[in-house]
Parts: structure tokens; sequence; C-alpha cells
């Protein structure tokens, strides 16, 4: 299984680039995991809902690009639909045994995915119905997605 996570934004902060290192080290054993991020655009100060539809758009064309035919993309929206970790396991056991070779997992940017890259998704998946950074959205998927493989193959993981 390859596994893309396409994310909006730079870590800036080495406390995550040293958590998602180690993650897709851990992750390597179980998968092809490649991370792929877009710039981001600079959100004003009390920018109008005009100006936030213009910068998720911006962001939008760029996500948009790095899509495949081929994938099955996955994006992390609030009104997604949220699992515990047993079900997010099964659903991507279930997506490899029923021939999906690429998941592409999507992370917007601060002001979260425009209608466009929603509109692409097989499957929305919300991790909470609070908001957070987007930096740290890219360490909580990488680690459900390490223990969704230790599970699958009846690893044991920290409950």
């Amino acid at each position: 299984m390859k596994i893309t996570i396409i994310a909006v934004g730079r870590l800036k902060e080495s406390f995550y680039r040293d958590a998602v290192a180690e993650y897709v080290k851990r992750l390597g054993r179980y998968c092809k995991i490649e991370i792929l991020q877009v710039d981001d655009e600079k959100t004003p100060d009390n920018a109008s809902e005009a100006e936030e539809e213009i910068i998720r758009k911006k962001e939008a064309g760029r996500i948009l690009k790095l899509l495949k035919e081929d994938a099955c993309v996955v994006t992390l929206e609030i009104t997604g639909r949220m699992y515990d970790s047993g079900e997010f396991a099964h659903t991507i056991d279930k997506m490899q045994t029923s021939g999906i070779s690429h998941i592409q997992f999507i992370i917007g940017g601060s002001l979260g995915l425009h209608s466009q890259v929603c509109k692409k998704a097989d499957l929305a998946v919300s991790f909470s119905k609070m908001t957070f950074p987007h930096q740290l959205m890219r360490v909580v998927l990488l680690e459900q997605i390490y223990r969704a493989y230790r599970i699958i193959h009846g690893e044991p993981y920290h409950k």
C-alpha cells in the first residue's frame, strides 16, 4: 500500500518535524509513505468570507494538481465521519483487500479545504468536532495510520 499525505503549509516547529519523521520511520515496515506539502496562503487578520474563499481556492488548485486518478482520496474535514481506532484500521484494511493500492489523505490549511477538494473525496474523515492546528493534524493522522497498521497486523498498541 502506498499512502500519501498532502498537506497545506510547511512544518515550522522542529518538534512537529521530529514527530512526523518518527512516524514515517515506523510506518516504513507497513507501507510506502510520502508527504507532499503545498504552499499555504497568508490570511490577513479580519479577512472577509470572500477573501477566505479566495485563499481556500488558491490552496485547492495546488492540492488538485497532486491528486492521482487511481488513488482513494480521503479528506480530513470537521464534518467527516468519525471513527474509533479499530474502525479506522478496518477501513484501511478493507481498502487494501478490495484492491486499492494508493490512499491520498488531504489536510487543509488554517481555513480548511475548498469545496472543489471535498468533492474529489472518496471518504471524508473527522478526528473531532474541535479545531486543531493543521501542523498538529499531520502528526495525529500519522499516529492513527501507524496505530491502524498495528491493529491490522494484530500487534500490541497503546489503548
